[in-house]
């Protein structure tokens, strides 16, 4: 069973950088992909940033041109660099692993195939 371990996260002033990090053990294959998704009070839970194992990437709108995203394959590890950020980003941080093997194209979603992290909170704020 893939156990997701996440790090990082925390208060930051509007503006500040964060960076989050994910590593995941208990699988032995390059997964079809990796990414955060966030959940902020009385909202559901969206993507923030996902990456294929062929570094096909996909953003939240509200996020691109702020965040990136990038993946290790060999250590099966994610990570998000949050910079610009704004008291909207204020959420809790879920890690998202694809546990299907690498699909051709740019296939990222959700779904049985799921595994998720525990949550990180993230704090924007003056």
């Amino acid at each position: 069973q893939v156990q997701l371990m996440e790090s990082g996260g925390g208060l930051v002033q509007p503006g500040g950088s964060l960076r989050l990090s994910c590593a995941a053990s208990g699988t032995t294959f390059v997964t079809n992909a990796m990414g955060w998704y966030r959940q902020a009070p009385g909202k559901s839970r969206e993507l923030v940033a996902a990456v294929t194992s062929g570094g096909c990437t996909e953003y939240g709108n509200s996020v691109e041109g702020r965040f990136t995203v990038s993946r290790d394959n060999a250590r099966h590890s994610v990570t998000l660099q949050m910079d610009s950020l704004k008291p909207e980003d204020t959420a809790v941080y879920y890690c998202h692993v694809d546990n299907r093997r690498p699909l051709p194209g740019c296939r990222i979603g959700v779904g049985g195939f799921s595994s998720w992290g525990q949550g990180t909170q993230v704090t924007v704020s003056p």
